[in-house]
């Protein structure tokens, strides 16, 4: 026993672990990085835990969406063998007299990928078992399709390498089994034998055996009666071969970043992420295999020139928004020029265009008895797919519950990311009834579409095509666009919601003007001042700044931009609305920020950075229109819907260590939810203070988890069970309370609109 102890210790997995924990650590990082991932002790606020355990494929978990996660898992595995193999393999000369020296590499070099395949299918088993979201048989029928998809990649890579990797005796065309004795190995090359250089290197790291491609345990063969030049010339050509093999899987996801509108190459988020750490691999092997130890500087310097060259226009690609004329020059964006757009006679001119849509408002909610209407705001908070479902069962119950009312006495809807979307599909599906559509608008179906993923377009088109230069180009409101992840979240959305978002601004004006539909105002933040871009098919100057700043002409900071009034010399309402819908979702790095065509130039973001509960735009258009809100309605409900509930836990500052107090001062800048909270409450009391607190009604419909249930996670994918928990939370005594209150204040109801009235309006503009 003790005399095979050195083969187990000396065995080739051993010692490639060994040197993978000595000299591969970045390496070794990104297995650490995938496995916090997957154990949710990294991203699992954001849901990348799910995208990894419940992996979508054209809207479905099954034996294809794991399939794909193992093809891309299998495609990091080899990455990673070739990279090592690239890097290292000189370590280990003797195998250059085996047979197949790729393929029993990485047989060899199994130990961290096997350990991380059995965690994973671990992790995925738990989580579908105990989480109740599928069956044994599913669950088997999971792991078979990952394990599949693994096979079917690695064969047909090791059946490559089979028929392209020499090895010494391919050389030497020997036999493989015929071993000539050193002498007349040495004449017959005709070469010396630097017996001392091989020596040294055979010294390096000790291996006694490895393992065969039967998985069964071989002595390793001296190699010191080799030349070494012989060696190098088959790791050379064996080398070639990987490199090959990496330009030839690059080249292979540029041309699939071609095919991202065909929905069967859109494979789950959790494959294209191990396709992206592929690409990260290969790319830290060539350049440790070329630099060695030079290649951190060459990283540094990489970045400083990729950072220099793409400052320039033509080879940075920015992403614009969708139907905006970027070739009809530059909006001066400076507080000049937006001091003028809030000039008396623009906010006059916009309050009395707004209060002629009021006054429609009013005749079309007139009560019967002459009493006068609630008047309905409606403030959906930011969330990712979990606010724009809650958003839009909240309207469907309401509305319900309500008998139609609710949307009937609606006059504005603003709110960030997720929960805009849910209420701007609630409205475009209110309209299309209007105007005689046969469609429920609580239809479960309607539910069910805002639920679909949104992330696999997203993240394939990040490693197929935004990850390098985007080169395809489409057509959108008579302009030409680069195709990039945001033109791929966009067309998704579209696909889901039916077509019922392939619109632009400009088709809204007229519903809007004529009080058919609520006034929807998109209010993403600006980054490079901060301040809120509102976009609307009116025009909105009275919402740039305080209305005591107009009236008295007295200087108060403009803290909001019309995106009308800006840009009207680069067709702003030509903008798609799903642009405007992704410009106010733009979570960062998962979405890219918008450039605008202004001088200087500016970008813009998810809209929840600035309010994340809409109750900024809200509160100014309530104070800008207190006066005609107190003469002709009998008060205001505010409705808002909350995709999570406060946190009110402290974190202490206690038993930091004196790196942490360091940043601890820094800790401040991550509250900024908690600090628009602080800001929320206040707006609500100074509008109780401004409309008196008979005259404002305020309901809040909140997503709470079920006790057995994780908290629905941020993003664009939810799971089976995070859908059925936030459905389910509507059933709470606290949002059942709020569904019968809202039923009191908005009875009795005036009538609808009918659609033959809906049609003469949209057809003749009267």
């Amino acid at each position: 026993m003790w005399k095979k102890l050195p083969r187990v210790l000396f065995s080739f997995p051993l010692q490639l672990l060994v040197l993978h924990l000595r000299s591969n650590l970045i390496l070794l990082s990104i297995w650490i990085l995938l496995t916090m991932l997957v154990t949710g002790d990294l991203g699992r606020k954001y849901g990348i835990v799910y995208l990894f355990l419940s992996p979508e494929y054209l809207g479905e978990v099954n034996f294809w969406s794991f399939f794909f996660v193992g093809f891309g898992f299998g495609g990091m595995v080899m990455s990673w063998n070739l990279t090592v193999y690239l890097v290292s393999a000189y370590h280990f000369p003797f195998l250059a007299t085996l047979s197949r020296p790729f393929v029993k590499f990485c047989i060899n070099n199994f130990i961290i990928p096997v350990a991380f395949a059995a965690y994973f299918l671990y992790a995925h088993v738990r989580f579908e078992v105990y989480d109740g979201a599928s069956t044994w048989n599913a669950v088997f029928l999971h792991a078979l399709g990952f394990l599949f998809g693994i096979a079917t990649l690695l064969i047909g890579l090791f059946v490559y390498f089979y028929f392209t990797n020499k090895d010494i005796l391919s050389f030497l065309k020997i036999k493989d089994g015929q071993y000539p004795p050193p002498a007349n190995l040495d004449a017959g090359l005709g070469m010396g034998v630097n017996m001392e250089t091989v020596r040294r290197q055979e010294g390096k790291w000790r291996v006694e055996t490895y393992l065969s491609e039967s998985l069964r345990p071989r002595l390793v063969r001296s190699v010191a009666h080799y030349d070494t030049a012989l060696l190098e010339k088959v790791f050379r050509q064996n080398h070639f071969n990987a490199l090959f093999l990496q330009i030839m899987s690059l080249l292979a996801l540029v041309l699939l970043g071609y095919l991202i509108d065909w929905s069967y190459f859109r494979i789950p988020t959790s494959a294209s992420i191990f396709l992206a750490f592929s690409i990260l691999i290969a790319l830290i092997g060539a350049i440790s295999y070329w630099f060695h130890g030079w290649r951190f500087a060459v990283v540094a310097l990489m970045f400083l020139i990729v950072n220099f060259i793409t400052r320039h226009e033509g080879l940075n690609h920015r992403n614009k928004a969708y139907g905006l004329d970027y070739s009809a020059g530059k909006a001066t964006y400076d507080f000049q020029s937006l001091q003028g757009l809030t000039s008396r006679a623009n906010v006059q001119a916009d309050q009395e265009e707004e209060i002629r849509m009021l006054n429609r408002w009013a005749q079309k909610v007139a009560m019967p008895d002459g009493q006068k209407p609630k008047l309905v705001v409606l403030c959906p908070s930011g969330g990712g797919l979990k606010s724009a479902v809650w958003t839009m069962l909240t309207l469907q119950k309401a509305d319900s519950i309500t008998n139609g009312a609710l949307f009937n006495h609606a006059a504005l809807i603003t709110g960030a990311s997720g929960g805009m979307i849910g209420a701007a599909y609630y409205r475009e599906l209110y309209l299309r009834q209007l105007q005689g559509d046969s469609l429920d608008c609580g239809d479960p179906h309607y539910l069910n579409d805002v639920a679909k993923d949104l992330l696999n377009a997203v993240s394939f088109t990040v490693v197929t095509n935004d990850l390098f230069i985007p080169w395809a180009r489409f057509e959108a409101g008579g302009y030409t666009y680069v195709k990039d992840r945001g033109y791929s979240f966009e067309r998704q959305l579209v696909e889901n919601t039916g077509g019922l978002f392939d619109k632009t601004l400009r088709e809204y004006w007229l519903p809007e003007q004529k009080a058919l539909i609520p006034k929807l105002f998109i209010t993403p933040a600006i980054i490079n001042d901060g301040r809120r871009m509102v976009i609307s098919p009116q025009k909105v100057s009275y919402m740039m700044a305080p209305p005591v700043s107009v009236r008295k002409g007295e200087f108060m900071e403009i803290d909001a931009v019309d995106f009308g009034r800006l840009f009207e010399q680069q067709n702003p309402y030509n903008l798609l609305f799903s642009s405007a819908l992704r410009m106010n979702a733009t979570f960062p790095y998962i979405l890219p920020n918008v450039y605008l065509p202004t001088h200087p130039s500016i970008e813009v973001m998810d809209a929840g950075f600035r309010d994340d509960f809409g109750i900024k735009s809200a509160t100014r258009y309530l104070h800008v229109f207190r006066d005609w809100i107190l003469e002709h309605t009998s008060g205001v409900i505010l409705i808002e819907m909350w995709a999570f509930d406060r946190v009110r836990e402290i974190s202490p500052s206690n038993n930091q260590g004196v790196v942490e107090s360091v940043f601890s001062p820094l800790g401040i800048a991550g509250q900024f939810i908690d600090l628009q909270y602080y800001e929320h409450d206040n707006s609500i009391g100074m509008l109780y203070d401004l409309l008196g607190e008979d005259m404002l009604e305020t309901l809040r419909f909140t997503y709470h988890p079920s006790a057995q249930n994780a908290e629905a996670t941020i993003s664009f994918h939810l799971t089976k069970r995070e859908k059925s928990d936030i459905i389910k939370a509507m059933e709470l005594p606290e949002n059942q309370k709020n569904l019968r209150r809202l039923a009191e204040l908005l009875q009795p109801a005036g009538p609808k609109s009918s659609p033959e009235a809906v049609e003469k309006v949209l057809l003749t503009g009267q």
